[in-house]
């Protein structure tokens, strides 16, 4: 019989309470282990493409890229230490806020990183209206990277 070796503690949320109680975010997020840099995802398909159109739907499918992304190294949403928003109107961004909550937990989960917000004048696809990057830390002793990897050939 093989024990498995236990994963290093999850990531630490830092909440001061010295700050407001953050909602959908935490105010930083401390961890080890190895760290993965998730460009910037819009809502494009595998032929490269902008199938999408509303803040709403282009969310959704820039998180499935994120998730895509960090799961080819291993990782899971649970992993994201930070995460950037670059939004073209961030007025629509606050008007949709409640939804896009939903939509942030159908992808994610209750996980709540570190996150920031941008209001940009465009984006490289014009299609786009949002954008997300993120970084990730794996922790020591998680899974190993997918056979054929980048990181593991």
């Amino acid at each position: 019989m093989t024990i498995a070796q236990p994963l290093a503690p999850p990531l630490r949320k830092i909440n001061p309470p010295e700050l407001p109680r953050p909602r959908g975010y935490s105010h930083a997020v401390a961890g080890t282990g190895t760290f993965v840099f998730v460009s910037g995802q819009t809502a494009t398909d595998h032929m490269g493409k902008v199938t999408t159109v509303g803040l709403l739907l282009q969310a959704r499918q820039a998180l499935r890229n994120v998730r895509t992304a960090l799961a080819e190294a291993g990782g899971a949403p649970e992993h994201i230490a930070q995460m950037t928003w670059y939004v073209l109107d961030v007025d629509h961004y606050r008007a949709r806020l409640k939804e896009l909550g939903v939509v942030y937990r159908e992808v994610m989960g209750s996980h709540y990183p570190a996150m920031v917000l941008v209001e940009v004048s465009g984006l490289v696809d014009p299609a786009a209206i949002v954008e997300i990057s993120a970084t990730a830390i794996l922790p020591s002793g998680g899974q190993p990277l997918p056979a054929g990897s980048p990181l593991n050939p």
